[in-house]
């Protein structure tokens, strides 16, 4: 510690170097405990080039659901009942190449009309689950 005896007429012109060199000292540490953790290894699987082009595979034209404000439900704009829309999505679900399921509920649609879509469709094994706002509930 710097005392000084009163007579000078200045400012004290020395820097006290305690702070940072307490600050060093932590930066140390850190770094010190960081580095064996940086120099570890991580085994990643990356893909293989092959002079195989992909298969052309054009995926199904997705599949329109639209949910009506009072519970009624349109696959790709024709009606159906909640039986019908199980069996179309047991179909469905069974082929190797699963379109995507685009689902239109309306504003105002109850959830759990859309709850039980979601439910019917994850049951029955479709992966491909999406939500479009075509705007035709307003």
């Amino acid at each position: 510690m710097a005392f000084s005896s009163g007579n000078s007429s200045g400012p004290m012109s020395e820097i006290n170097v305690t702070p940072l060199v307490d600050v060093m000292l932590v930066l140390l540490i850190i770094f010190m405990i960081t580095a064996p953790i940086l120099s570890h290894k991580v085994r990643i699987d990356l893909p293989q080039p092959s002079n195989n082009p992909p298969p052309d595979v054009t995926p199904p034209d997705p599949i329109h659901l639209q949910i009506k404000q009072d519970g009624s439900l349109f696959w790709n704009d024709t009606p159906v009942d909640e039986t019908g829309l199980r069996a179309q999505i047991a179909v469905v679900a069974q082929q190797s190449n699963q379109p995507e399921l685009q689902i239109d509920a309306d504003d105002n649609a109850q959830y759990e009309a859309v709850a039980r879509v979601l439910s019917d469709a994850k049951g029955q094994g479709l992966v491909k689950i999406g939500f479009v706002n075509t705007g035709g509930g307003q």
